[in-house]
Order: C-alpha cells, then structure tokens, then sequence
C-alpha cells in the first residue's frame, strides 16, 4: 500500500471515529445540552422547595449550624477546577498530551476534595444532632431539604469525578493525541454545569 493510501486510509478511520454532526455542534454535545437542561429542572424543584420551606418562622440560621468557611473553601476548590478543566481542552486543542494529561489530573484531584469535604462536613453534622429526618436545634425539614440538596450534588459532583476519571484513561491511551477535543468539551460542559450548580446551592442554603 503507497504512503498516500495509506495516509487516506488513516484520514478516512479518524473521519468515522469523530462523532455525527447536527449543524456545527456533534450529536453528543446536544444530547449534553438536553440532559442538562433537564437535569437543571430537578434542581430548580429541589432550591423552589427549600425557598417556600425556609419561609417558616422557625426556620434556622444555617451559619449556625453549617461550616461556611469549610464549604466555602469546598467552592473555592471546584470553581479552581472548572478552570483546569478549560486548560485540559485547551492542551488538547494544541495536541500538548503532557499538559492535557496534567490538567485532567488537576479537575480529578480538585472533585475527589471536594467529595472528601462533603463527607467530613456530613460526619460533624451528624454528630451535631442533624440528620436527614431530624434536627435537634430546631425545623426537621431544614435537615431534610439541606441533605437532599447537596446530597443530589454531591452524586452529580462523584459521577463528573468517574467521568473524569474514564476520560483521562481514554487520553493516557492516545486517544486525544490528534486534537479531536468533541468529547473533552461534552465533558467539560457536565463539569461546568455541575460548578454553576453547586455556587446556587451554596448561595441560597449557607449564605442567605
């Protein structure tokens, strides 16, 4: 087979390998975008529940209770690795493995800290006295809706990290070394969504 077959050949199996289009955005990236828009209405119910609950007169101050200065580093943390997951496309659109495989690692790091900060916060708030059916200080849906909240995030933020860490697999083999970048940025707009989320739930159960 001549050089330039068998170049055709090579450009014709990376052709089939890249994902259908509908327009100028690929089938994957839209099926992204619906599965977010809906996933987005769960937790417009799940925040529209706490904000007519909260309107009780017994309801709690959660600075009170909750470790903001903790959570707030926890928001600090994921918003860092919203950004690391931009370089990560952004290596990969200039075919820098290095760095890609590097900034992959980074969101990975900065969504398992994350977890790990959730999971100490849940511990110390149930040693406290709430738990997901009751509260000793007080109002047991405050409990209730601040555990079904942030525990909903907490699973998106621990599928993203899975996610995460399947995709970087998938770099270490090679298979971004060509600057295709489509399923890093259908990646990147899950991760993007989860953070967007996460800085509503902390502004409206910990600040407000």
């Amino acid at each position: 087979m001549s050089h330039a077959a068998a170049h055709g050949h090579e450009h014709h199996a990376q052709e089939e390998r890249k994902d259908p289009q509908l327009g100028k955005a690929s089938i994957g990236k839209i099926a992204m975008w619906i599965f977010l828009v809906t996933d987005a209405m769960s937790f417009s119910g799940f925040l529209l529940a706490y904000a007519v609950l909260r309107s009780t007169t017994d309801w709690p101050e959660p600075a009170k209770y909750l470790g903001i200065n903790l959570s707030g580093f926890a928001t600090f943390i994921l918003v860092c690795s919203s950004v690391s997951m931009v370089l990560a496309i952004d290596s990969c659109k200039h075919k820098d493995r290095k760095q890609m495989l590097n900034w992959l690692m980074a969101t990975i790091i900065g969504g398992a800290i994350f977890l790990a900060i959730q999971v100490y916060e849940y511990q110390h708030l149930v040693h406290s006295g709430m738990t997901l059916s009751s509260f000793a200080h007080g109002n047991n849906l405050f409990a209730s809706t601040f555990y079904i909240v942030t525990g909903f995030h907490g699973l998106h933020v621990l599928t993203g990290v899975i996610y995460l860490c399947c995709e970087y697999r998938f770099a270490l083999r090679g298979d971004y070394d060509g600057g295709d970048y489509n399923r890093l940025e259908i990646l990147g707009l899950f991760w993007h969504f989860v953070d967007l989320v996460w800085i509503l739930v902390f502004t409206f159960i910990y600040l407000l």
